[in-house]
């Protein structure tokens, strides 16, 4: 059975452009049991899977469809032909029809009154597409207020994976640093707008506590460690524009300071920390993205330029290893992208080419979180576009790639990611709604092996 009363904006006006169907064909299975009004169960049994899996689909044909209900994902896809309607025949000549009986005339002002009527009744559908739902910036890459969910998405039981203590308050977009021993959660993107909360996770108790919050609430931002003290960069605002802030944590006595601002604001770029400098790769400037790499230099408290990126995006994940820096994936509005590079601060400033290209990720990931472990690079997350089906490890002595599992299904979006030890830990992000989690990896072991004991024989 298919819902009436929804009419989708490609078809309010009449246009019709037919475009790819950007579904996959299981979901379009799951899409064509739900137009018939099979609940969750019913479609799960139909197909041989679980309920939660069912709600993975429908929240992955929301964000695809850029919809907020089954209604209105059934109704535009029977619209644009990926859905047809079982028995429809357009070839089919039409049965005749006796002629409507004559209707009565309509005076002057029940004319006006339904016009009026049909006035709201347009603003009610075209209005939100236009500025947007809920307060805050309009729906877009970054943004994730009133997009259409389902609910968190729900944690898969996964070897190396466990779930540690909640964030007191769910959110995507935030950054995560690791210093002595804890995590620092600060600022994103939650169910209440942008926020400056700053909390600290202890593993050894596994628990999170609040500390002072960030002067200039920001989302879609980056930070790093030098020298005892956190830097966060730049940022997207409550307002829905882009920050040049450069501000500083000092977590030994909980105090926020403000440095030197960047030269051009920034938004959804990468960061990191190498040989006391700060590095700021690509991100959002307010009206494009760009390639460019910016470099702070704390001691002389002054910022230059370095060579830019080969190719300009944003959501990216950067991480420095060894004395160079890796800088992976990313997404540009459009696409999401494989590409993994890596940088030479030192050849950078001697002039020479700073860029090595490396083996592209197994599959492409943007709002990727990143961070170095055990020799190797991690990227956590993904799943803007395509569906996120695992995570990756990057081995530099071999240059290859292998896949890490995922304990969320089809996305996991701009978590925080850091490591601590062997374990990489997960903070937050977005599948389907803002998540609290926090979750770790055991990227490595440790086994010790007895060489002996005193007085033991050959």
């Amino acid at each position: 059975m298919i819902e009436a009363g929804f009419s989708h904006p490609r078809s309010f006006f009449g246009i019709m452009s037919p475009r790819p169907c950007p579904l996959s064909d299981r979901e379009l299975e799951v899409l064509r049991l739900v137009a018939t009004g099979a609940t969750n169960q019913q479609v799960a049994r139909e197909l041989a899977i679980s309920p939660n899996t069912v709600k993975v689909h429908l929240r992955n044909i929301f964000e695809k469809l850029d919809v907020s209900s089954r209604t209105e994902a059934t109704m535009l896809a029977v619209q644009e032909g990926w859905l047809p309607i079982e028995g429809a025949s357009p070839t089919a000549p039409a049965a005749p029809v006796a002629p409507p009986p004559a209707l009565p005339s309509v005076r002057p002002w029940q004319r006006v009154y339904l016009s009026f009527v049909v006035l709201v009744a347009v603003l009610a559908i075209v209005w939100p597409l236009v500025v947007g739902t809920g307060p805050g910036p309009a729906l877009g890459p970054f943004s994730d207020r009133g997009r259409a969910g389902l609910g968190p998405a729900p944690w898969v039981d996964t070897p190396r994976w466990k779930l540690r203590a909640a964030l007191p308050r769910p959110r995507d977009r935030l950054a995560v640093v690791a210093y002595m021993g804890r995590l620092y959660a600060i600022g994103g993107e939650g169910p209440g707008g942008v926020s400056g909360a700053v909390y600290v996770y202890d593993p050894a108790s596994n628990s999170w506590a609040a500390r002072a919050h960030k002067p200039t609430p920001v989302s879609n931002f980056g930070v790093a460690v030098i020298n005892g003290k956190i830097y966060a960069v730049g940022g997207c605002t409550s307002g829905g524009g882009v920050s040049d802030a450069l501000e500083v944590y000092d977590p030994a006595n909980d105090v926020w300071s403000q440095l030197d601002p960047m030269p051009v604001p920034r938004c959804g770029h990468a960061v990191a920390a190498l040989d006391d400098r700060l590095y700021v790769f690509g991100g959002w400037d307010g009206s494009r993205y760009t390639a460019d790499v910016l470099i702070y230099d704390p001691g002389a408290r002054t910022w230059r330029t370095g060579t830019p990126m080969p190719v300009a995006r944003g959501f990216l994940g950067a991480v420095a290893l060894d004395d160079l820096i890796y800088v992976v994936g990313g997404y540009d509005g459009d696409r999401e992208y494989a590409l993994a590079h890596r940088y030479d601060p030192v050849a950078d400033l001697q002039g020479a080419p700073a860029w090595e290209e490396l083996p592209s990720m197994l599959e492409p990931h943007g709002g990727v979180g990143a961070t170095a472990s055990g020799g190797a690079l991690y990227i956590i997350g993904g799943g803007w576009r395509g569906n996120l089906e695992y995570n990756e490890r990057f081995d530099p002595l071999s240059g290859t790639w292998s896949r890490v599992s995922s304990p969320l299904e089809m996305q996991w979006r701009n978590p925080g990611v850091a490591a601590l030890g062997s374990m990489v830990y997960v903070v937050g992000g977005w599948s389907g709604d803002y998540l609290s989690i926090t979750a770790a990896y055991q990227s490595s072991f440790r086994m010790f092996l007895p060489l002996g004991s005193r007085g033991a024989g050959p």
